[in-house]
């Protein structure tokens, strides 16, 4: 004997909740026709819709038309009218919540980052189409993995680099808390006079406050000591972006110097994406800070954040000696 199906009554939204969901629509700028293609296949390979693919002039006669879910925009060398464009296409990304992922080359960096300030967009460094992959796969994780995720290896590499970016901020946040100031302690043994010789004040026993930054050239110093390893084994196995980038800001801020993001990426010690993406997750842990250039605001720096320097004072503070910040 047969059974009748059971007929099911779903409120309307519920019935809602059961259509599959639509495939995210993505838009590609760029002036390479093959890479135009090899980012479309890459997309549509991931579930998206391609809605477009236009050579980079598109955008500077853009109309307010919707600009979709994500935006890929290549590139490698921008002028005066693409930087507007380009700004323009941050503000409107920011207002509508679209994804925007922009590569360049390293000489265009600077000039690139100085207009992105609106959207939090992801920023490539020449990459490879493997590094493209990876950006889709962030931004496909972050609107609640509607489509395809990514590979068990890049995500586990995600989530190490989040993991330890938010170890770096609870200890920076550890070394810079609130302390007792009952306490009595000795000043920093970095502590350095105009002249650069050891100040004699700084044996005195003092109050523990928020200590000075350390000398400059104690941080420089710290710096070439680490790059030397490189002479005698493969850079890769110290690879510690944060840690570098950390030690470049704090020689620069008591230098008075600013730091550009190419300045930045090159003092990582890893390749320029891979730097990006460090300063993105430290920015968004509170430990770097975006400075627009008041004399030139298509031209932006990184510094260090307060947290960060409160902590960076607290550490070199805290060593006693050179030996064991190698």
């Amino acid at each position: 004997m047969g059974q009748t199906a059971t007929q099911f009554d779903y409120p309307a939204d519920d019935v809602a909740l059961l259509r599959p969901l639509s495939p995210l629509s993505v838009a590609i700028f760029s002036d390479r026709a093959y890479l135009r293609t090899e980012m479309a296949e890459d997309a549509a390979a991931a579930g998206l819709r391609v809605t477009r693919t236009s050579e980079l002039n598109a955008l500077l006669g853009e109309v307010e038309q919707p600009l979709g879910d994500l935006v890929l925009v290549d590139c490698p060398v921008i002028e005066g009218a693409e930087l507007a464009a380009l700004a323009r296409l941050d503000m409107r990304a920011a207002r509508s919540g679209t994804q925007l992922v922009v590569s360049t080359s390293m000489g265009s960096l600077d000039d690139v980052f100085g207009c992105l300030n609106q959207s939090a967009a992801q920023i490539l460094v020449s990459p490879s189409r493997a590094d493209r992959v990876v950006a889709l796969g962030r931004l496909l994780t972050a609107e609640g993995a509607r489509v395809r995720e990514l590979s068990d290896h890049d995500r586990m590499s995600l989530l190490r680099l989040t993991e330890q970016v938010s170890q770096i901020a609870q200890q920076l946040e550890s070394l810079s808390g609130p302390v007792d100031d009952s306490m009595v302690v000795k000043a920093s043994a970095f502590s350095f006079d105009s002249n650069g010789s050891r100040d004699p004040a700084a044996q005195r026993m003092t109050r523990k406050t928020r200590p000075a930054l350390p000398d400059p050239r104690l941080v420089r110093k710290v710096i070439r000591q680490r790059q030397l390893r490189g002479r005698f084994f493969q850079s890769d196995l110290f690879a510690d972006p944060a840690w570098d980038m950390l030690l470049d800001l704090t020689a620069a801020r008591v230098e008075h110097k600013r730091v550009s993001v190419t300045s930045l990426c090159l003092a990582s010690g890893v390749p320029p994406t891979t730097a990006l993406r460090w300063i993105n997750q430290m920015t968004d842990m509170g430990l770097f800070c975006r400075a627009e250039d008041d004399s030139d605001r298509r031209r932006a720096f990184v510094t260090l954040s307060d947290k960060a320097c409160d902590g960076m004072a607290h550490y070199f503070a805290e060593v006693e000696g050179a030996a064991l910040m190698v």
